[in-house]
């Protein structure tokens, strides 16, 4: 028996209304622990000490003109390559000698 697939523009009323939409600190959690996955399969893989705070500062810095969309946010942290996290941090280390 073959099923028709229904356009996203006919979902009921009923259904829209019963979305829950998450608060800025909710939000806020779920990209930290996004972040905090990415640096625990860094260190799975032998870079010891990569933070959750330096995945985020590598993905971040791409949003100089405003946050992007929640679905491009998350598949940046989880696409984001060790390659391309080694090259901002060798980079960063460059720019501020300092830390």
């Amino acid at each position: 028996m073959r099923q028709t697939l229904k356009p996203v523009s006919r979902v009921s009323r009923a259904r829209q209304q019963n979305v829950e939409l998450l608060s800025e600190s909710e939000l806020m959690q779920c990209i930290e622990d996004l972040c905090n996955s990415k640096a625990a399969e860094f260190r799975y893989y032998g870079y010891e000490d990569v933070t959750g705070e330096q995945v985020w500062a590598c993905v971040s810095e791409n949003y100089r003109r405003g946050w992007p969309r929640l679905n491009r946010l998350v598949n940046d942290i989880m696409s984001l390559k060790a390659t391309r996290f080694m090259n901002w941090l060798m980079v960063s280390v460059y720019k501020n000698p300092d830390r």
